[in-house]
């Protein structure tokens, strides 16, 4: 069994790929989930080619059979787990007037949905990891506009707030059994998910997958005494 091993939600590319890469370069075997399997496929032969322990693991992750799957997976190959990146989402703009409830249901579903259920599914494998060692770590994917809510991005913002609202819950119930919980608010990452503003912001400004990656790579490596509950990444000039 590896000595730790890590779950990556949305894995297959952008911020979640980043951050497996990081996982593995600090000694993490991997199990990485997505809903495109030649896509996961490919992001995963990547990372085994670069001689990091890595398995794919595909389906819609609002899909509560898919979460026991993938943690089932999981717990089968690496017995343990001492990081949970719920990094998968999904945003669908829309005005007030136009919000149909499929998309509604899409991003709960994706965004909150599968974050609760990942926790509760690895909650034992975290403790177990929380009891060993008192840095097991859990990173959820929220977004500026879950601090700020965006206009046209109304649905996305309230999901994102959510995540936000429920690690802050995680942290008072599981940070005295060694396991931290933080949530990451990043701005415009320069992904293929912010190309619908590339023609009004340049990629060069946008934040960088790297940002991202590296900060979890801090997180890993903090006391256990320290725990930060959520970082927020603006743009150079941008306001707070």
């Amino acid at each position: 069994m590896a000595d730790r091993a890590a779950i990556v939600t949305g894995g297959s590319s952008g911020i979640g790929l980043g951050i497996a890469r990081v996982l593995g370069e600090e000694g993490h075997a991997l199990t990485i989930a997505a809903r495109r399997p030649d896509k996961l496929e490919e992001a995963v032969e990547g990372l085994r080619a670069d001689g990091f322990e890595a398995q794919a693991v595909s389906g819609n992750l609002g899909d509560e059979e898919v979460v026991r799957e993938v943690v089932r997976a999981h717990r089968d190959r690496f017995g343990r787990l001492d990081v949970l990146v719920n990094n998968a989402g999904v945003g669908i703009g829309s005005t007030v007037d136009d919000i149909e409830a499929k998309r509604v249901d899409l991003q709960l579903a994706v965004n909150i949905r599968s974050m609760i259920l990942f926790y509760r599914e690895c909650a034992d494998l975290l403790r177990a990891a929380g009891s060993d060692h008192r840095r097991a770590l859990v990173v959820n994917m929220s977004s500026i506009s879950g601090k700020s809510g965006q206009p046209w991005l109304s649905v996305y913002s309230a999901t994102k707030a959510a995540v936000v609202g429920f690690t802050q819950a995680m942290h008072k119930e599981l940070g005295t059994q060694g396991i931290k919980s933080t949530a990451l608010c990043p701005a415009f990452v320069d992904t293929a998910m912010t190309d619908f503003v590339k023609g009004q912001v340049d990629p060069a400004d946008m934040i960088q997958v790297s940002d991202i990656a590296e900060t979890v790579r801090v997180l890993l490596r903090m006391s256990p005494a320290c725990v930060v509950p959520e970082i927020q990444f603006l743009r150079a000039g941008e306001a707070l």
